[in-house]
């Protein structure tokens, strides 16, 4: 053997080496529910290489879950996949501010304001997927609404918006099937608020997901080479919300993944019609 061929052997050794470290015993690991097993780190990175849209759910005041999504970021990250973060906490009115954050624009203490002017929850349960997506150089991207838009509809319904209103969603529409019915049914008992009736609701949630689906659609169809990790709740990230929407828009491979919940998102709780895998909890943080 010469010496050429032997480094070169030695080279490959190496990266081969270097991946299975990268995907140690506190890499990513997925449990398959259509085939009930836990894959491998490496079987896991294969399969989310396989899809264009991965979208992982959460409680949004659990941290676990949000170490499940940087997981789920980082694992893409590390096997060398360009990687986008799209947002339910983000209006889409306010990407110019999630641009400014990414490229360094804004420091910590100013972006804090906007983005607690767009989402309710602690800044510091998100920190580190924003901290993260900061220093990789990850686009992030806000994929909702105005909640006035959605509040005004889930108590007065889609047809309260005016033309201007309905303009400005663009091609968002509000058609409620039996099937989208019966799945938000579920989940109407942890939202009831004041006088909200059951068929706004429902009309309220789709037009979440509708206009997440168009959003993200958007910008699939501008960054062909591009994975889009999308984070939202459970209830949007589920196949029947998000997903739903999206396929009617285009074939777009994707994935849902759930992080592992003891009596909330388990093998129990968690079959394939909700999502494809289950998240298992990781020891890296």
């Amino acid at each position: 053997m010469n010496k050429s061929l032997i480094a070169l052997t030695v080279a490959v050794f190496g990266l081969i080496l270097g991946c299975h470290a990268m995907l140690g015993s506190e890499a990513l690991r997925l449990y398959d529910l259509k085939h009930q097993r836990e894959l491998d780190p490496v079987a896991s990175l294969e399969r989310l290489a396989e899809a264009r849209v991965i979208l992982v759910g959460e409680h949004h005041a659990v941290t676990p879950h949000h170490r499940a999504q940087l997981e789920v970021i980082r694992t893409l990250v590390e096997g060398g996949h360009k990687v986008a973060v799209g947002l339910e906490m983000f209006r889409r009115q306010s990407q110019g501010d999630l641009d400014r954050w990414i490229g360094g624009q804004i420091e910590e203490a100013d972006f804090k304001p906007i983005y607690l002017d767009n989402w309710n929850f602690d800044w510091e349960l998100y920190r580190p997927i924003f901290r993260y997506a900061r220093q990789q150089g990850l686009p992030m991207i806000g994929l909702n609404v105005d909640r006035g838009v959605t509040r005004q509809v889930a108590y007065h319904g889609f047809a309260s918006l005016s033309e201007d209103q309905k303009a400005a969603l663009g091609a968002v529409t509000c058609d409620v099937t039996p099937v989208y019915r019966d799945y938000i049914r579920k989940a109407y008992d942890a939202h009831v608020h004041g006088k909200m009736q059951f068929d706004n609701f429902c009309e309220a949630q789709l037009l979440w997901d509708t206009a997440m689906a168009v959003n993200a659609d958007r910008y699939l169809q501008a960054n062909p080479d591009t994975v889009l990790v999308i984070l939202a709740g459970v209830g949007h990230a589920q196949k029947p919300g998000i997903p739903a929407q999206l396929a009617k828009r285009a074939p777009w491979p994707y994935l849902v993944l759930l992080p592992e919940t003891p009596g909330s998102f388990d093998t129990e709780q968690v079959d394939e019609e909700m999502a494809d895998y289950l998240i298992k909890a990781s020891s890296r943080v």
